[in-house]
């Protein structure tokens, strides 16, 4: 095996609607640095790794999706046609071709706290934060592999993820994000 192709071992084509799958460590991990009061919506919840993690700790949580992944109890939806009577808070992983609508959406109708998973390299470029609540951005450590969902599906394991990620946390009403390390490991 070359070098060249060593270092394409985890690169995929595009999931056509962007669903990549994070490690519930990193929900977890949220989960336990965030206070979150009330419920928690995932409108793009894949397999429902961030209900599940949320549950786990004691939240009430629901998910939705775009696409039936499969998973009992999840309903069918297209987030942005959501517009009926704001929820808590939502947690999410969202399409990264579409993060920016799918944070300012999501600011529009829950009435507490967004936390959406973004890819750090992005967040100098992403002039769309100014007029937000944001409040914190965790960056999540070590680096989270986060595969296209259909490569989970089909038996793969997640490892050797090139990317960076933190976590965008915003509050209603909040003004003037800091930043902090979210490590895996306390």
């Amino acid at each position: 095996m070359t070098r060249a192709q060593e270092l394409k071992a985890h690169i995929w084509p595009r999931d056509e609607n962007d669903f990549y799958v994070e490690p519930a460590w990193v929900s977890k991990r949220l989960f336990e640095v965030e206070l979150f009061v009330e419920e928690i919506w995932d409108p793009a919840c894949g397999f429902g790794t961030i209900v599940q993690s949320a549950r786990d700790l004691g939240h009430s949580a629901f998910g939705s999706d775009i696409v039936n992944r499969g998973i009992g109890g999840v309903g069918v939806m297209d987030f942005f046609d959501h517009k009926e009577a704001p929820i808590a808070n939502i947690v999410t992983n969202p399409p990264f071709n579409i993060a920016p609508a799918f944070a300012l959406h999501a600011l529009k109708i829950a009435r507490l706290k967004v936390a959406i998973i973004f890819p750090t390299a992005r967040l100098n470029a992403a002039h769309w934060l100014h007029d937000t609540p944001l409040a914190r951005v965790w960056l999540i450590t070590p680096r989270p592999s986060m595969p296209p969902g259909r490569m989970i599906a089909g038996g793969q394991k997640a490892q050797g993820g090139k990317m960076d990620y933190c976590w965008l946390i915003f509050e209603q009403g909040y003004s003037g994000p800091s930043l902090g390390w979210m490590r895996r490991d306390l």
